[in-house]
């Protein structure tokens, strides 16, 4: 009997293996087209040389895990280090992670093992007699003490379907941890970028405004004095007056970029980070481009996909084992009688066992339909991990994209800048010696302040989209170290 238990044991573990493999999708990821480059156009070697620094694609080259130091700003590293430490939204997200493991671990064990639960109970009670037979009423204790067993053979694999598609669920979680933490280490780089870029703009806006002032004064002094029209003076009052008004919008984006910084690094707006220097900034010079076939593997958000892929596919084999027969088996044994010493006794051991076996047959189409929903779910997971990856491809081209062009623009703005630098340098001394009025010397000046705004913003575009490009790549260990947790939470549960 024993012989016939165990082989009955391993045939129903036998049958519920093979079901759990062949009743769903394989859950494999879609064999996408074979793409040589990312853009359109190609990607070059490296770009144009801007500020004395051309940046290399370095082709087929692994991530960097943390690529922020690249720009050589230990005041750059402490506050993306502070983020990362003190920031709520990642805080929760790991949190969040956490919590989905833990359920985890519960599904895993109350599908995977039997169910073992210890009971009493004591009870006094009046029962009603039988009239003419006995006394009208019946008052007596009861005593119980019992163990209760119960275990489902997963026959046809249906929650080992359940559990593998929720495992999948808790590995998506894992790559939303680790491409939120890219994300959030991105964002404090672009945005002390972008603080410090708005607070350059803002002190040569100023400068700007004081030029332009002098201009309109001094045409004012002109016009009282007969030697400029009134419209000349109507025109420089209304250029410093529009110079002028750029400043709050300025401001206000400065002052809302450093709110917003402060908050990614877990303080208060009031508690916001003073700028960085922009010039301190070290633009790194040699970029990783991964190879678009390993880009899959490298991109948290294209694995969290393809995990949300497995669910699916797990899913449907879920929705077709439950078309199938459940074999039940329990158990129970105890102590039980009227009083306490007959429940202490062996006169008062019990004990139960049984088994039951149920197999659907109608539920008013319920079952048919849960299985197409889940194989619909499952086509959808196959076109959603499509879009991540093509998405995934076109934020990689237009990151490369855009380093290209701003190179290409800062290197005509800083020579513009430069240029116009030596001519306000030269008009500047003409004028100290008296051979130019003060007002060319302005003009001259203006010329190269204007120059220099706008190689400020291509500057600081430059550094923000290299953070971009450097985010695009994705993880070098491909965020293995959650996933490697969840298996391990999966593995302990069993």
């Amino acid at each position: 009997m024993k012989r016939n238990c165990l082989t009955a044991l391993g045939f129903a573990a036998a049958l519920s293996t093979l079901s759990a493999c062949s009743f769903g999708p394989d859950g494999k990821p879609p064999v996408m087209p074979p793409v040589s480059h990312y853009g359109a156009n190609g990607q070059p070697a490296r770009t144009v040389t801007a500020e004395g620094v051309s940046q290399s694609f370095d082709a087929a080259a692994k991530p960097v895990p943390e690529w922020w130091k690249l720009y050589r700003s230990e005041p750059l590293n402490a506050l993306v280090d502070e983020g990362l430490r003190n920031s709520p939204s990642l805080a929760a997200t790991d949190k969040t992670l956490a919590a989905a493991r833990e359920q985890l671990r519960a599904q895993v064990g109350s599908s995977m093992l039997p169910s073992v639960d210890l009971g009493g109970q004591a009870d006094r009670e009046r029962a009603i007699g039988l009239p003419n037979i006995g006394p009208p009423t019946v008052l007596y204790n009861l005593f119980v003490g019992q163990i209760r067993a119960q275990y489902t053979f997963d026959l046809f694999g249906a929650s080992r379907l359940a559990d593998r598609a929720l495992a999948a669920q808790v590995d998506s979680q894992s790559w939303q941890f680790d491409a939120a933490r890219r994300a959030l280490a991105a964002n404090i780089v672009t945005g002390a970028i972008g603080a410090a870029s708005l607070g350059a703009q803002i002190d040569t806006t100023e400068r700007l405004i004081v030029l332009a002032d002098e201009d309109a004064r001094e045409t004012q002094r002109r016009y009282e004095l007969g030697s400029a029209s009134r419209s000349d003076a109507l025109n420089a009052q209304s250029s410093a007056a529009a110079l002028a008004a750029s400043l709050p919008g300025l401001r206000t984006q400065w002052l809302a970029t450093r709110h917003a910084l402060a908050v990614m690094l877990g303080r208060t707006p009031d508690q916001a980070p003073p700028d960085l220097d922009l010039a301190s900034l070290t633009v790194p010079a040699n970029v990783p481009v991964v190879v678009p076939s390993e880009l899959l593997a490298s991109r948290p958000d294209i694995q969290a996909a393809d995990s949300l892929l497995k669910a699916a596919a797990a899913q449907v084999g879920v929705a077709t084992a439950q078309m199938f027969p459940s074999l039940t088996l329990s158990a129970s044994m105890g102590q039980a009688g009227f009083s306490w010493p007959t429940a202490l006794s062996g006169a008062g051991a019990i004990w139960g066992i049984g088994a039951s076996l149920s197999q659907p047959l109608f539920h008013g189409g319920a079952l048919l339909a849960q299985k197409r929903a889940a194989q619909a779910s499952y086509e959808a997971a196959v076109a959603q991990y499509k879009q991540t990856v093509l998405t995934a491809f076109r934020n990689v081209a237009n990151s490369l994209a855009a380093l290209e062009q701003d190179n290409q623009a800062l290197n005509f703005a800083d020579t513009a800048s430069r240029t116009s630098m030596s001519a306000f340098t030269d008009s500047a001394a003409r004028a100290r010696l008296g051979a130019i009025p003060p007002s060319a010397a302005r003009a001259s000046e203006r010329q190269y302040r204007n120059a220099r705004l706008s190689a400020i913003r291509y500057e600081s575009a430059r550094l923000s989209d290299t953070a971009s490009l450097f985010q695009a790549m994705g993880s070098p260990n491909g965020g293995t170290a959650n996933v490697a947790a969840t298996e391990k939470t999966a593995t302990t549960a069993k």
